[in-house]
Formats: structure tokens, C-alpha cells, sequence
């Protein structure tokens, strides 16, 4: 599954963070939000899609939650595009 994540907006600090975003599968953009959370037990994010994203998604022909767990695992690996000026190091430990 080819998952391109473009990061619009992060609000927090390395603690934990509110992100917000799109994601493009298969030529269509789809919004998402997500909270990241660091230190014990080390880095998790939780990402949510609306039920509209998700009836477009299975209409697609894709399973809910791989798309999911794909999109958390490449937030967390920091597989994505940040918008200028805005630099990892600001809300994730280097």
C-alpha cells in the first residue's frame, strides 16, 4: 500500500502533539488527525479519519484498519512532508 502523508499543521511540543494532515492513496486525498505522545513507552500516535474518509476508503477497495495502521506506523517513522519552516525536531526527540 503506497501512502503519501503531508503534514499541514503540528500544535505542542515533544510530549505529545496534535497533527493535522492529509494523506494520498491511489491519486485521492483524504484529511486525518492525530495525537503523538512520547517518552514512556516510547513513541505511539493515534490517527483518526472520519466515517465519510472511511466509506471512501472501502469503496476503494481497502481495509479501514490497514490504511490505519499504515498511516500511524509512517507518522511515527516520520515518513512524510513537513509544510516549510516547520522542522521534526520541534515536536519529535532527535
Amino acid at each position: 500500500m503506497d501512502i503519501q502523508i503531508h503534514i499541514k499543521d503540528v500544535k505542542g511540543s515533544q510530549i505529545a502533539a496534535k497533527i493535522t494532515g492529509f494523506f494520498v492513496i491511489d491519486g485521492h486525498e483524504f484529511k486525518f488527525q492525530a495525537i503523538a505522545f512520547g517518552r514512556i513507552g516510547g513513541h505511539n500516535i493515534g490517527a483518526k479519519i472520519t466515517k465519510s474518509v472511511q466509506k471512501e476508503l472501502v469503496k476503494l477497495g481497502y481495509n479501514v484498519d490497514d490504511v490505519i495502521n499504515e498511516l500511524q506506523q509512517k507518522l511515527v517513522r516520520g515518513d512524510m512532508t513537513l509544510p516549510e519552516g516547520l522542522k521534526k525536531e520541534t515536536f519529535a526527540d532527535s
